[in-house]
């Protein structure tokens, strides 16, 4: 029986009220990143759906996302995760299997970004930077990095194995290609920490994303390793801070939804939108990010795509992260870095 066109609309009306208050939770790192996504996807979100996007900053626990399914008190309804969280949340039954049919073409995604338990929604890269203001002369290699004779001053990395093992392999002379088949022997871990140890006396150590700008500006190391984000968001501030990208280290962060959440349909809304090419081309606008649906890269000028990991040019010399190797000898590899670190 069809309803009368009054009664009918109020249905509509009732629908979207109730669709209306629909709030979502969404999880990411914060920071420049967390600003570039508040414009270019929480804001257009709400615009369109109605829904209340609330933003949490957190620094990647996966234990708060397994403490929560495991309790069934799931209170986050999207999380962005780095990729071997992504790999190992997902073994672990920790995220939904995401139905594709509702988010886009697959073909229209980067090969690593497309997952069963989640999107991947940028590509991001380690690498190394300087302050063009104290530094006169640029370094071009990992070679130079660990040269502290032709570029005087401390160096800064992130405290653990991850990436600062395959940039010591990369220093000590192995080709790009050849990084990982080298680190998986006995031999190449022990050439890798003992071209660490070469360095040692002049690290600075770092721990939130935040920090190598901030060395950089003090004049507190000459050279650091960092994500390229970060290096972006100091420069439109106005700090010239430069990038060497050769050898950069290029990874993917990925969308992804806790298993139980009661916000399921509009989540998975949320991460449509968030994997548009519209969205996607605006956000590699705030921030110096590369863009996982393809066809957004089209809708970028040439001084934007100069600026992404995922340039013809910066990508040329670059390594992918090897998340299967890191899932396999990553526990055994931070340990030893922990043990070395102390010593």
């Amino acid at each position: 029986m069809k309803l009368k066109p009054v009664v009918a609309a109020v249905a509509v009306i009732a629908s979207f009220a109730s669709f209306a208050q629909t709030q979502i939770t969404v999880v990411n790192f914060g920071g420049a990143n967390g600003n570039a996504q508040k414009k270019a996807y929480f804001e257009p979100y709400e615009k369109a759906s109605g829904n209340k996007v609330i933003g949490v900053e957190y620094n990647g626990e996966q234990a708060k996302i397994k403490a929560m399914v495991e309790a069934k008190k799931v209170t986050w309804d999207v999380v962005e995760v780095e990729s071997p969280d992504m790999a190992r949340g997902c073994d672990e039954g920790l995220f939904e299997k995401l139905d594709y049919s509702k988010i886009g073409n697959k073909a229209d995604f980067t090969p690593a970004a497309v997952h069963e338990c989640g999107i991947g929604t940028f590509v991001w890269s380690t690498v190394m930077a300087y302050n063009a203001d104290k530094v006169k002369t640029a370094p071009v290699t990992w070679a130079d990095f660990w040269d502290t004779k032709k570029i005087a001053g401390k160096r800064g990395m992130r405290k653990g194995a991850r990436y600062n093992l395959e940039f010591a392999l990369m220093a000590d002379g192995v080709a790009v290609q050849d990084v990982y088949k080298v680190l998986a022997t006995k031999d190449g871990a022990e050439r890798a920490f003992k071209k660490l140890t070469e360095l040692k006396p002049n690290i600075q150590w770092w721990e939130a994303g935040a920090q190598p700008p901030q060395f950089l500006v003090a004049g507190d190391v000459a050279l650091t390793t960092a994500y390229n984000g970060r290096i972006d968001a100091a420069q439109r501030e106005g700090k010239n801070l430069q990038i060497t990208w050769t050898g950069g280290i290029y990874d993917l962060d990925y969308w992804a939804m806790p298993k139980g959440g009661a916000n399921k349909d509009a989540a998975l809304k949320y991460i449509a939108m968030a994997s548009s090419a519209d969205a996607q081309s605006e956000y590699a606008k705030l921030i110096s990010y590369g863009p996982t649906n393809t066809k957004a890269l089209a809708k970028l000028d040439a001084k934007t795509l100069g600026l992404l990991p995922t340039s013809a040019a910066n990508a040329k010399t670059a390594l992918q992260f090897n998340v299967n190797f890191w899932a396999d000898q990553g526990e055994a590899l931070e340990k030893r870095f922990a043990a070395w670190a102390a010593q």
